[in-house]
C-alpha cells in the first residue's frame, strides 16, 4: 500500500525551512558540533581499543536481536527474582496504562531523560491523569518550560543557546538569571533538590539491560538519575526490548562503547539497578526497602520493535546505541536540528519513525530529507547502513512492500 506523501510533507517542509532561518539553531549547533568532534577525537586517542570493542558489540547486538523473545523471558524472570515486578507492553497504549496503573493519580514524579518516554508522550499522559511530573535532566527541564520536544537524541536542548536559556529561567524563577552556564545550572540544581526528596515516584529509562541478572545500566553525567531513582519510594524503569543483551558482562561492553561515542571518556555516573533497595545487616536477613526505593517496576516495551527485528532490511536499526554521534555529522541536522525528525531524529530516526513512532506517513518526508551521504555511517560505532535503509523506505513509500 503506497503512502500519500502530500499528507504531512507540507507542514514538515515548513518546519525545516523555519529551522534553516533560525540563527539560534545555527549558533547552538555550531558550538555543539565543534565541541563534540574535538572531545570524541581526544577520547578515542586515549582509549584506542574502543573501535575494536565496538565491532564486538555490533555482533553482540545482532545476536541479541535474533534471540529477542528468549532474552525478554529471561530478563522478566530475573527482575521478579530480584523482588521487582516485570511487565510486557505490546504497544504504546499498553505501556501507558501499565505505568498509570502503578502510579495512580495525584502523585509527584521525577523523571530521567528517556527517548522512549518521548515516544510514549509519557509526561503529558501522566499530567493529563492528575499527576505532577518534573523532567530532571537539565536539557529536558529547559524544554519542559519551553513546551518543546527534544531536538537531539542525547542533548535534547542542543538548539537553545545560553542566552535563550537565561530568558526562560528568568521568567520561570521570577528573578534575573544571567546567560552564564554555571549560573543557569546552579538555579536548576537549587530548584530540583527538594523535588527529589518529596517525590512519590522516580521514572527512568535504561541504556542497556542484562537479561541474566535483570540489571538496568543507566549512563548519566548530571547525577539527576541517581537522585530521581534513589530517593523516591518507588522506581519505575520503562525500557525498549531492543536494550536487552544476554549477560552483565555484555551490558558493560555496550555501555562503554555507548559513552565513548557519546563524547565521554568516562561518564559522571554509571547506575546499575536490579531491584528495590535491600539490607542484610541485621542477622543476615535480607529485608527490602532500606534507604532507596521500596518498590521496583520494569516495563519492557515492544511497540513495533519485534516487527523491525523480523525485517532483514531494517533489523540493523535496532543496533543503535543512542549515542547521538551521527546527528553531529549529518549536514541536514546541522542546519535544522531535530526538525529533521518526528520523535526520533536524523537518518536513523527515519527508520525508527517508520516502525515505532509515526508510521510511514511521518517517515516518508524524513526519508526524502536525508542526503544519503553516509557521513552518519562513518561516525556510527555500529556502522548502521542508514542510507540503504532510507533508500528502501523511499521505495516502499511509493510502491509499497
Amino acid at each position: 500500500m503506497t503512502v500519500d506523501l502530500r499528507k504531512d510533507f507540507v507542514e514538515y517542509a515548513k518546519s525545516l525551512n523555519t529551522a534553516c532561518a533560525d540563527t539560534n539553531i545555527q549558533k547552538a549547533l555550531t558550538r555543539s558540533v565543534d565541541a563534540y568532534r574535538n572531545t570524541v577525537a581526544e577520547t578515542l586517542e586515549r582509549f584506542p581499543h574502543t573501535p575494536a570493542l565496538a565491532e564486538e558489540v555490533r555482533e553482540l547486538k545482532c545476536q541479541s536481536m535474533a534471540n529477542l523473545d528468549e532474552l525478554l523471558e529471561t530478563a522478566m524472570a530475573s527482575v521478579e527474582r530480584n523482588k521487582g515486578k516485570a511487565f510486557y507492553a505490546k504497544d504504546h497504549q499498553a505501556a501507558l496504562e501499565i505505568a498509570l496503573g502503578i502510579i495512580g493519580t495525584n502523585k509527584t514524579i521525577v523523571k530521567g531523560k528517556s527517548m522512549l518516554g518521548e515516544e510514549l508522550h509519557l509526561r503529558e499522559y501522566l499530567e493529563d491523569n492528575g499527576n505532577e511530573v518534573w523532567e530532571t535532566d537539565l536539557g529536558e527541564f529547559i524544554l519542559q518550560l519551553r513546551k518543546e520536544r527534544p531536538m537531539h537524541i542525547l542533548s535534547p536542548s542542543i538548539h537553545v543557546p545560553r542566552e535563550q536559556v537565561a530568558e526562560v529561567f528568568s521568567k520561570f524563577f521570577n528573578k534575573e538569571v544571567p546567560p552564564d552556564i554555571a549560573e543557569e545550572v546552579k538555579v536548576v540544581r537549587e530548584f530540583m533538590r527538594e523535588k527529589y526528596f518529596t517525590a512519590d515516584i522516580g521514572i527512568s529509562g535504561a541504556n542497556v539491560v542484562a537479561a541474566d541478572t535483570g540489571a538496568m545500566v543507566i549512563i548519566e553525567n548530571e547525577g539527576n538519575v541517581r537522585l530521581a531513582t534513589g530517593a523516591p519510594p518507588v522506581h519505575i524503569v520503562i525500557v525498549g526490548v531492543e536494550k536487552l543483551v544476554p549477560t552483565f558482562q555484555d551490558a558493560m561492553k555496550v555501555a562503554e562503547v555507548t559513552w565513548r561515542y557519546a563524547q565521554y571518556g568516562i561518564p559522571g555516573y554509571v547506575n546499575i539497578v536490579s531491584g528495590p533497595s535491600k539490607t542484610g545487616d541485621i542477622e543476615k536477613v535480607t529485608t527490602y526497602g532500606a534507604h532507596g526505593p521500596k518498590e521496583f517496576y520494569v516495563i519492557f516495551v515492544d511497540s513495533g520493535r519485534s516487527e523491525m527485528a523480523k525485517q532483514e532490511k531494517f533489523s540493523e536499526a535496532l543496533n543503535c546505541l543512542r549515542c547521538g554521534g551521527c546527528m553531529y555529522e549529518c549536514p541536514v541536522f546541522q542546519v535544522t536540528a531535530g526538525h529533521f525528525g518526528h520523535i526520533y531524529m536524523g537518518g536513523i530516526g527515519t527508520i525508527w519513525t517508520a516502525f515505532v513512532s509515526g508510521g510511514m506517513e511521518k517517515a516518508a518526508p524524513m526519508a526524502y530529507s536525508c542526503l544519503r551521504c553516509g557521513r552518519c555511517v562513518e561516525r556510527c560505532p555500529m556502522s548502521i547502513n542508514v542510507p540503504a535503509m532510507v533508500g528502501e523506505l523511499r521505495k516502499r513509500s511509493i510502491y509499497g512492500e
